[in-house]
């Protein structure tokens, strides 16, 4: 019997597929506000979002409900520095995004705070200190 070990590490989980029922809306959302760029779009009902360094991939569900097929806690995107966490707020509240929580520090040294897209998914913004590259 043949005994594999484990691989080295991953590169990191850098790609999120989500099934939503407001294509429109939440790709300006990620796109618009997001600053996400489309990398590639085989056709109307599929997107394929980057950041640079990451994928989103939006796919037309046709009426998924919440919880049916899996259940995504939420999302997240590295902020690089605490203040921008504050900025990031501000600026998805002045463009009338649902908010879920203010902005909170937490004792890891972490900053974050959650929204809702506009597909009802939750999306966390934070600045977390092992991942993100400022101060």
């Amino acid at each position: 019997m043949t005994t594999y070990k484990r691989p080295e590490t991953t590169a990191g989980m850098r790609h999120l597929a989500l099934n939503v029922n407001d294509l429109e809306n939440t790709l300006d959302f990620y796109t618009r506000l997001m600053a996400m760029e489309i990398e590639w779009q085989p056709d109307e009902d599929n997107y394929y979002l980057t950041s640079g360094n990451d994928n989103l991939a939006l796919h037309r569900g046709g009426k998924v409900e919440q919880g049916s097929a899996q259940s995504l806690d939420h999302l997240g995107f590295i902020i690089d520095s605490k203040d921008g966490v504050i900025d990031w707020f501000n600026f998805l509240q002045q463009e009338k995004i649902e908010m879920l929580t203010e902005v909170k520090d937490h004792r890891d040294g972490a900053r974050s705070f959650y929204c809702k897209d506009p597909d009802g998914n939750v999306v966390q913004i934070i600045y977390h200190p092992p991942l993100s590259t400022g101060k």
